[in-house]
């Protein structure tokens, strides 16, 4: 099963940015991702989401962990889906 995951990146006690990944649920956190989807920085409160992979990662049965999920909800991204 793939779970849309955030991924730490940045440097070591510093502020975490952090990607969108798609990842296999038995990978840790910090493992070989499928593919990068995006990134969130919290503390710009910054968000790139690629869109056109999310949904595709969507279509094929992905589930967002509960933090992407309200990411995702923010960028108004499943309003996108529903209408399409």
């Amino acid at each position: 099963m793939v779970k849309l995951r955030l991924k730490r990146c940045g440097r070591k006690q510093r502020a975490a940015i952090y990607r969108i990944v798609a990842i296999d649920v038995r990978s840790r956190r910090e493992g070989r991702d499928l593919r990068k989807v995006g990134f969130y920085d919290p503390i710009k409160n910054q968000t790139y989401s690629n869109v056109p992979a999310i949904l595709y990662f969507l279509e094929k049965g992905a589930q967002p962990t509960g933090t992407v999920h309200d990411i995702l909800r923010k960028a108004e991204l499943f309003k996108e889906r529903t209408s399409s």
